[in-house]
């Protein structure tokens, strides 16, 4: 029970800091957007920089800014392969909570990676004639409508008339961090990470107490909420169910470690499934030093969260190919940095 119960808190401070993380980023998303297209006009060195830099942000959203930039003709078949590699889904967030600064340092190798493979997956495309979605073009680009943020009249009304969404999201992160100051979760200490979690959920607080009731209900509650925390939640607290049982009853970490190239072919197939959630294992068993860092590579290299998903709608060959392109892209990074000994 009490191992449970210590990996039930582990699953809440992770899944409650993707929460205000997928927040923080929606909301700029939201609040820059009709300003980014522009940005992805020019060379195509240009796209294989700014798609990449949109997959290397925490979460899906990157991953779907650039699909709706592919399906609108902004982006060439190589930008959109760059995006996806530089895409690690909503694993980043744990990865920031779990390990920052390897994650971070992930995350840039990831961009950099998705810049120069984007340019040779163009390339590539070229030699085999792939031609990219040509329907996929002829779809039309709205733009949505912007309002004023942290508007104070907007603050007033949304607290005196508060919508049931909205006091549900308020009483849950409210509750968090009278948990997380009083030492009940979190570090027992006021440590960098505690400041930092308490000054990004501050600053949650603002956003979902300041934002129109259309943004907490179709972006915070039905999106971020009841389509992405639960499956955090349960994949978090699983895996490290997983790897807590495996280290204690299946000898996880001797079978790892004497099969490290299996569990990195394992990694990247794992990585082809269009959805957030099965890298997890791959990210705790490296919080927990069970794998090297290659393994972690190859799989977040390979997988992009479920921004595939949108793409399948659109186009099931083109998404079958950037997968491809991927797959094969990760084994090879990920093989010689296992090689190397990373």
């Amino acid at each position: 029970m009490p191992e449970v119960l210590s990996v039930l808190k582990q699953a809440l401070m992770i899944t409650t800091f993707v929460f205000v993380m997928m927040l923080i980023v929606d909301y700029f998303n939201v609040v820059t957007a009709g300003r980014l297209s522009s940005v992805l006009k020019g060379s195509h060195w240009r796209q294989y920089a700014v798609s990449s830099f949109f997959g290397a942000t925490p979460g899906c959203l990157g991953a779907f800014m650039n699909v709706s930039f592919y399906v609108h003709g902004l982006l060439t078949f190589g930008a959109i392969v760059g995006g996806m590699i530089a895409t690690s889904g909503d694993e980043a967030f744990v990865m920031l909570a779990l390990f920052p600064t390897k994650a971070l340092f992930l995350f840039a190798l990831l961009m950099v990676m998705g810049i120069i493979f984007g340019y040779l997956a163009d390339k590539i495309a070229l030699v085999l004639k792939i031609v990219p979605c040509q329907e996929c073009q002829l779809q039309q680009v709205h733009t949505i409508d912007l309002y004023k943020p942290l508007d104070k009249n907007e603050l007033s009304r949304s607290l005196f008339s508060i919508s049931f969404q909205r006091a549900v999201l308020l009483l849950g992160i409210v509750n968090f961090l009278v948990f997380l100051t009083t030492g009940i979760l979190g570090p027992p200490s006021w440590n960098w990470e505690k400041i930092t979690l308490v000054a990004l959920i501050a600053v949650a607080i603002v956003i979902i107490g300041s934002a129109p009731d259309h943004y907490i209900k179709e972006h915070i509650w039905l999106h971020i909420t009841k389509k992405h925390l639960w499956r955090v939640f349960l994949w978090s607290f699983f895996a490290i169910l997983f790897v807590n049982i495996g280290l204690e009853k299946w000898n996880l970490e001797t079978f790892v470690k004497t099969h490290m190239a299996w569990v990195l072919l394992v990694s990247a197939l794992v990585g082809v499934i269009p959805e957030s959630g099965p890298h997890m294992i791959f990210v705790i068993m490296f919080a927990h030093g069970h794998i090297p860092f290659s393994v972690l590579l190859t799989s977040s290299f390979v997988q992009d969260g479920h921004g595939m998903l949108p793409l399948l709608s659109y186009t099931v060959k083109d998404s079958i190919l950037i997968k491809l392109f991927n797959l094969v892209f990760g084994l090879l990074v990920g093989g010689i940095f296992f090689v190397l000994g990373a």
